[in-house]
């Protein structure tokens, strides 16, 4: 940790000299924390300066920099980085992408498409010689309140392919072409420009409700134009695999062997040997601010999951989500190797009035972990954030606040 403090005081990679400040809190006892903390801007604002693979979009999912940064530090090949909220499964990638070993965990089992995919990823002609062997016109479902957002002829497909990739399923033939055509379909279901298979709507990580997109279809005009699923697979397959070279494939396949991935709370995780897990990257669930279940509907419906019967971690209170995250700290402790560290991110919510930072040191200490320090990465917003008309230092999270534990030896 002495070399890890001291590369954080020395980064100036972006033309910043870290400041140096301290970050107080109490524990559930009532006693005092002080703890370092380093402010600097910690990896790039690009948006695409990371591997082809990262690029789908899930909600308040957080950059490829960020878990690099800590893993490429932190951790030697082979090693076993563990991400128990992984959502797209930034942390996983990331992970094996590095020649480490990933495990990850999320209660929401869309979670798994999006994460094991990309780690065995076909080849494009795979890709295309298998969309020509399904058969679009085969459809079974019509459900007229989606009309809100496709053409009927398009429409008519999306519920071909999801037959199509079901009955796959239920006859246990899903192969890694179904799961990356599975994958890759979800990231096209709805957004905002003709690379998807709907008329313009919300941003991908988000799906409106129909009475919503009605809306919206009314106020402005839209009318869903004609898309063709098969070709806008092809493209997306297309760009995710752009990075995609023989040694990316090799370094994968030795990260997939190995790979652990669930679908169960964080905080019950048996399946995960104690004392094997050599670093957490992770960002959990914050407070009421995002409504994953909401947002994800669209994509439930076409892994047929009912997103309400999915329990995900939605606290309104700050003392519930205490609990829930003591909960998660106690079996991260349990997985951890003696000196094993968990940078867990947090952000600024409600207007910057709570630093989730504050509130999660006494869960970590409590559950017998040590705080190391705090990293603030501190940067102007990028391009998504100034979409929904936010400047920096104003609305929404401006930074990534990272709490660094260490399990003693």
């Amino acid at each position: 940790m002495n070399d890890f403090a001291r590369d954080l005081l020395s980064f100036c990679e972006f033309g910043r000299q870290t400041q140096l400040t301290e970050t107080t809190a109490m524990t559930f006892g009532g006693e005092q924390l002080r703890v370092p903390t380093f402010v600097n801007e910690f990896w790039t604002a690009k948006q695409r300066a990371a591997h082809s693979l990262h690029e789908i979009s899930y909600r308040a999912c957080f950059k490829p920099q960020l878990p690099h940064f800590f893993i490429q530090r932190l951790t030697r090949l082979g090693e076993i980085v563990y991400d128990p909220f992984m959502g797209r499964g930034t942390t996983v990638l990331e992970s094996g992408l590095l020649g480490r070993v990933p495990f990850g965990c999320d209660v929401n089992p869309l979670s798994l498409f999006l994460c094991g995919p990309r780690l065995d990823p076909p080849t494009l002609p795979q890709v295309a010689r298998r969309l020509a062997e399904i058969d679009f016109a085969d459809a079974e479902e019509h459900p007229e309140d989606l009309l809100a957002f496709y053409h009927p002829a398009t429409l008519k497909e999306i519920c071909a392919l999801k037959k199509y990739l079901l009955g796959r399923q239920a006859a246990a033939q899903l192969d890694p072409v179904d799961r990356w055509i599975w994958m890759a379909s979800l990231n096209r279901l709805t957004g905002h420009s003709r690379g998807f298979f709907s008329v313009y709507t919300m941003p991908p990580n988000q799906a409106v409700s129909v009475q919503r997109q009605r809306r919206l279809n009314e106020k402005q005009g839209l009318r869903p134009p004609r898309r063709h699923v098969a070709a806008l697979i092809a493209g997306k397959t297309s760009q995710l695999l752009s990075d995609c070279d023989d040694r990316t494939r090799r370094i994968l396949a030795g990260a997939k062997e190995r790979a652990r991935l669930l679908t169960s709370p964080a905080s019950a995780t048996p399946e995960i040997p104690a004392g094997s897990v050599a670093l957490v990257v992770t960002s959990p669930p914050f407070l009421d601010v995002v409504d994953y279940a909401g947002d994800n509907w669209l994509r439930c419906w076409f892994i047929g999951v009912d997103p309400q019967s999915v329990r995900l971690t939605v606290s309104r209170k700050l003392e519930d989500w205490q609990q829930e995250m003591s909960a998660v700290f106690r079996e991260l402790h349990r997985v951890l190797r003696p000196g094993g560290l968990v940078a867990f991110e947090v952000g600024e919510v409600r207007g910057g009035k709570i630093k989730l930072e504050d509130a999660v040191l006494p869960c970590g200490v409590a559950a017998g972990l040590r705080p190391e320090g705090v990293i603030v990465h501190d940067q102007r917003f990028t391009k998504t954030s100034h979409c929904w008309g936010q400047e920096n230092n104003a609305k929404g999270t401006n930074t990534n606040r990272i709490v660094l534990f260490r399990k003693e030896q």
